[in-house]
């Protein structure tokens, strides 16, 4: 399901900096985070869906979030932007 979900966004980011410079932007509608990557790296990313009422998605790897996301290595965090 996260596979299909990602394949048809037309816009996404991958990666902690990307997702955050589009939070700044406020284009983020959906963000998806993996339960292994340390918490000091997804605290802000938490605290800003909190304040801008964004849902936050959990995925169980890093592995399995940067598969999603069409790439060989793990991401904590990634987001589909607005259209």
């Amino acid at each position: 399901m996260l596979d299909e979900t990602f394949k048809h966004a037309k816009q996404k980011t991958v990666g902690l900096k990307q997702t955050q410079r589009a939070m700044e932007k406020g284009l983020v509608r959906c963000v998806y985070m993996a339960k292994d990557a340390e918490a000091h790296v997804l605290r802000p990313i938490l605290e800003w869906c909190n304040n801008h009422q964004v849902e936050r998605i959990e995925v169980p790897t890093m592995k399995e979030l940067g598969k999603a996301c069409g790439i060989e290595v793990g991401t904590a965090v990634a987001a589909i932007l607005e259209d």
